[in-house]
């Protein structure tokens, strides 16, 4: 894909010009004003960026160079906002009827019958939206944008208007289209839990402006964009549950950096789990600590050291086998233990949070 976008407000400009993926889940992500709703409101078309260029998965949606802007109506897209938007008239049945018909029987990509499937709303057809919880009518809205069989599938923060409990209920479905569907996605998001969770490709904004991009993992893990996450910086592993261990109620992850011990999971040996670990929860050690109860230990390097707006302290990049890590540390730790790049250390791992 293709986004190059420049659009002036008073008091605001969005200028953006990013190559991402024509597979998986981009998230665009950034703090309440960053401008990430209005660059999906520009790529949606509901917003005419002038001088734009605009190619999805090989089709191009605005070129103004050649006088080309598609209208919204033309351009094969699902878009879920915060609110889910039904029509509060009609059965979930018919807001789904709805979907489909905008698209030709010949060029529809997904059925009605996987839809539902997919969203898990089989006992909801006959209700209508009032009807429904939160997480309910958010599950309809999404169903009712994959029948469009969209090229591309946007999400402004479809989890926003939920408490904890609705998000929970929705966020495996949005699993289970980012493993089942070869659709992309754009999300929009402030919430660094969701991206973690989610997400493959990472967009962070600021002022209207592209800060960095990339894929998640690698990204997270830079330095030098720890201020955007403050005390939530951390990496993403994504792991497979190796053995379990029901005498210590226990389970491994492995991945490429080593093994993780976490609380027993239900789920079946091969499964894969995304997990993410804080840089709050990594501290470091030049020798393997012998007597500690700390289960999960990896052997690193240090690959570079940078500073942190909290006072005194420092957050240290690592490689585990290939694998980013990152670690907050006190300047006070880092001058005794005379961390510098190459240095190979313990990383001990107090906490790993499982994203489910």
């Amino acid at each position: 894909m293709r986004i190059a976008l420049r659009q002036i407000y008073p008091g605001f400009s969005l200028q953006v010009d990013l190559h991402l993926p024509g597979s998986g889940v981009t998230a665009l992500f950034g703090h309440s004003g960053s401008g990430k709703t209005t660059l999906l409101r520009c790529v949606a078309g509901l917003e005419h960026a002038p001088a734009g260029f605009l190619k999805i998965n090989g089709q191009v949606w605005q070129d103004d160079a050649k006088g080309v802007f598609l209208p919204t109506y033309r351009r094969p897209l699902g878009y879920v906002f915060q609110e889910a938007s039904l029509f509060e008239h009609l059965t979930v049945t018919r807001n789904l009827d709805f979907g489909q018909r905008r698209v030709p029987r010949e060029s529809r990509r997904v059925s009605l019958d996987h839809a539902i499937s997919l969203l898990g709303i089989e006992h909801l057809l006959d209700r209508r939206p009032a009807s429904l919880s939160g997480g309910e009518r958010q599950r309809v809205a999404i169903a009712r944008a994959l029948l469009t069989s969209p090229s591309l599938l946007l999400l402004d923060e479809p989890l926003a208007a939920l408490d904890l409990a609705r998000k929970r209920e929705i966020v495996p479905y949005l699993e289970r289209l980012h493993d089942e569907l070869d659709i992309p996605v754009l999300y929009v998001s402030h919430s660094p839990d969701e991206v973690a969770q989610l997400a493959d490709h990472l967009v962070l904004m600021a002022n209207g402006s592209v800060v960095a991009h990339g894929p998640l993992q690698e990204t997270l893990a830079r330095l030098d964009l720890t201020a955007a996450f403050a005390d939530d910086a951390g990496v993403v592993l994504d792991t497979i549950v190796a053995a379990h261990d029901d005498s210590d109620e226990l389970s491994r992850l492995d991945f490429a950096g080593g093994s993780l011990f976490v609380a027993r999971r239900p789920e079946a040996i091969g499964r894969r789990l995304r997990c993410r670990v804080h840089a709050r929860d990594v501290s470091l050690t030049l020798e393997r600590a012998g007597h500690t109860s700390i289960m999960n230990i990896l052997p690193a390097t240090v690959v570079d050291i940078g500073p942190l707006e909290s006072p005194g302290h420092v957050l240290v990049r690592l490689q585990a086998n290939g694998t980013p890590l990152l670690a907050r540390i006190t300047r006070r730790s880092s001058r005794a233990l005379n961390l510098g790049p190459g240095l190979p250390v313990w990383a001990q791992v107090k906490a790993v949070a499982l994203l489910d």
